[in-house]
């Protein structure tokens, strides 16, 4: 159990709270020690488990006001990104401890998990057009009840976002969307939008005299008159001199902005947005990290998701004899970018989860952060390739999923040159099912001019990275989450389309097909167990090397390992490929199976879907 955290003044176990009554009846003096205790409870949990810490110290003060304002067995909330929700689940009644372990609660909303939570997501800038669902559900129900999405870190910028926000203000179906302004993304956030969103301060002013001016002049008949009679000068004047933004030009009310970390603020901007009969953005400015040095002044995103740390000196637990395939793929990239002038590196907002920061200092010109904005990075990437250039995609395996169309209909059907550096590809851990990097060997398969690979070893990553740059279309490079130990060449240079035989059976019993680092491992085993059978490495999972294949089908029995991916990719298609030969001896396999996998260490997850390494020589 985590230690007890106390408030002296209030006696209060902060890990024991059982529902949100509790900040109904506290003094602002009181909350304001709750939030002080909440904060060094979340760093405590997230020191020892890992997790999203600075999104989380920044929404406790307004999770707090929330939670006093209103009734979330009968309202609902949806946290976007759904990181940010850590507060929410200690008002509720959660015990962090074991935060997103197998057993323990998710990093997320989890509909199972509390009758407090209404909807889920690990994906950005979803909650808007959930919201706008809820709150038409509710209105053709003839319910009564508010709908809140609070939305931040950056995800209004994404297409999605927008349009829920171009929707949900038609239709009469009030919805209250809480903007958390932390000016952050993952690090900094980029682009137009961040500009006006620093500018919504300066116009403060406006918001207050507009309310004060219509309050006073609708008292009186004459007053109303005026006011009516004034409309076409105060348009003009909001044109022409004030700063209006975004959500006053779309026609929602709008209450700001406000000091998200002062509840009694809070309160009444809460209590304001519930009587009003439209749909509402409560604008609130935050500081990310609140309350930790440390994460207050990190402008890079280091302390956005975090693995285990020590708290008082902000040490974070690294083992220096691994490198992470992020870190390989970043120095093959810097190394190719002052080679080649002709590479532009696109990144999705998660330049520090793929450890991009020295190409950034490096080449500021050519690195590129659209932040989470995943469809129009794909996009603009074709406007790059079709003009000559090579854009080099930086983006984990569960983003990449949202821009199935943009890589199909905008890179794919022009053969645009460009190359996918997939990142989390394969499982992913603690993030659970929202992140598993699973799926895009498979849905990359369905579209054309597309090559797919995974290297086992440092020199086949630069090998693989060079090819991408040969015109092959769009040219996607897999590569997991874990480090790496394992710095030796395996095998020969590759090829394109190749794969590399590793052993040879004696008597064409056994045939194994394997990939990724994972091929690492298997081979030392076979070494030290003298195994006979025949070996190969399929770097290339699309095209397949024919070769190899025909010289698969004159084995007795072939295996397919593959745990980076479900069925429906390369296992799949190497079955048809040797039906196809007819192939008249046994294929066996064993890789993921096609569901959502429940959060837990990486180890877990391999060991809940019999994918293990011991799984497969069960097999063999």
């Amino acid at each position: 159990m985590a230690k007890k955290k106390k408030n002296a003044s209030l006696n209060i176990d902060v890990s024991a709270i059982k529902d949100p009554s509790i900040v109904r009846n506290l003094s602002y003096e009181q909350l304001d020690s709750l939030s002080e205790e909440m904060k060094k409870y979340i760093l405590e949990i997230t020191s020892k488990y890992g997790g999203h810490l600075s999104s989380n110290l920044g929404t406790i003060d307004a999770i707090i006001s929330l939670c006093r304002n209103f009734d979330f067995l009968k309202d609902k909330i949806i946290f976007d990104v759904g990181h940010q929700c850590y507060a929410y689940k200690i008002l509720t009644g959660r015990n962090l401890e074991h935060l997103r372990e197998r057993g323990g609660p998710s990093g997320f909303q989890k509909r199972s998990e509390s009758p407090y939570d209404h909807f889920e997501a690990g994906h950005s800038s979803t909650s808007i057009s959930a919201a706008n669902g809820l709150a038409i559900a509710r209105d053709l129900k003839g319910e009564h009840y508010d709908v809140i999405a609070f939305i931040g870190d950056g995800s209004l910028i994404n297409g999605l976002a927008l349009e829920g926000l171009n929707n949900a203000v038609q239709g009469n179906h009030k919805v209250i969307i809480v903007v958390n302004d932390n000016e952050m993304s993952i690090s900094r956030p980029v682009g137009g939008f961040a500009k006006m969103f620093r500018k919504i301060s300066v116009s403060s002013f406006y918001y207050r005299s507009k309310h004060a001016y219509k309050k006073f002049m609708g008292s009186t008949r004459f007053g109303r008159w005026i006011y009516g009679g004034t409309a076409k000068v105060k348009d003009w004047i909001k044109r022409h001199v004030l700063h209006l933004n975004l959500f006053d030009l779309l026609g929602y009310a709008f209450i700001g902005p406000i000091d998200g970390h002062d509840i009694k603020a809070m309160d009444k901007a809460f209590k304001r947005a519930k009587t009003i009969d439209k749909s509402v953005v409560v604008y609130l400015k935050t500081v990310k990290g609140k309350g930790y040095k440390y994460a207050e002044e990190d402008q890079y995103g280091h302390w956005h998701g975090v693995t285990q740390f020590n708290v008082e000196t902000g040490q974070i637990e690294v083992n220096k004899k691994t490198i992470s395939w992020s870190k390989i793929y970043e120095k093959i990239l810097l190394d190719s970018m002052e080679k080649n002038k002709n590479i532009v590196t696109i990144v999705p907002a998660t330049g520090v989860g793929s450890e991009l920061g020295p190409l950034f200092n490096r080449f500021p010109e050519r690195t590129i952060d659209v932040g989470i904005s995943e469809e129009h990075a794909m996009t603009m990437a074709s406007g790059l390739a079709v003009s000559g250039l090579h854009p080099v995609i930086c983006i984990y395996s569960t983003f990449l999923q949202r821009a199935y169309d943009e890589i199909s209909h905008d890179l794919s059907r022009m053969n645009c040159n460009a190359t996918l550096l997939i990142d989390r590809s394969g499982l992913v851990g603690k993030d659970g099912e929202t992140h598993q990097g699973i799926y895009d060997e498979a849905f990359l398969y369905t579209i054309p001019n597309t090559v797919i690979a995974m290297a086992s070893s440092i020199e086949q990553s630069l090998e693989l990275f060079n090819e991408s740059l040969n015109k092959h279309g769009v040219f996607a490079i897999r590569f997991p989450k874990e480090n790496i130990y394992d710095f030796h060449v395996i095998g020969s240079s590759v090829g394109f389309g190749k794969w590399v035989k590793l052993k040879q059976s004696s008597n064409f019993n056994l045939a194994l097909v394997s990939l990724g680092p994972v091929v690492n491992t298997l081979n030392d085993i076979f070494a030290r167990n003298n195994t006979d059978l025949t070996f190969y490495n399929a770097v290339y999972q699309k095209p397949m090397d024919e070769k190899a294949i025909d010289d698969l089908t004159k084995h007795k029995r072939i295996v397919i390992y593959n745990p980076y991916a479900t069925k429906y990719g390369f296992v799949d298609t190497l079955i048809q490929k040797l039906n196809s030969e007819r192939y008249r001896g046994t294929v066996d396999f064993c890789c993921l199976p096609n569901i959502f996998i429940s959060q837990g260490s990486i180890k877990e997850q391999l060991e809940d879907t019999k994918t293990t390494i011991e799984d497969l020589l069960k097999i063999l």
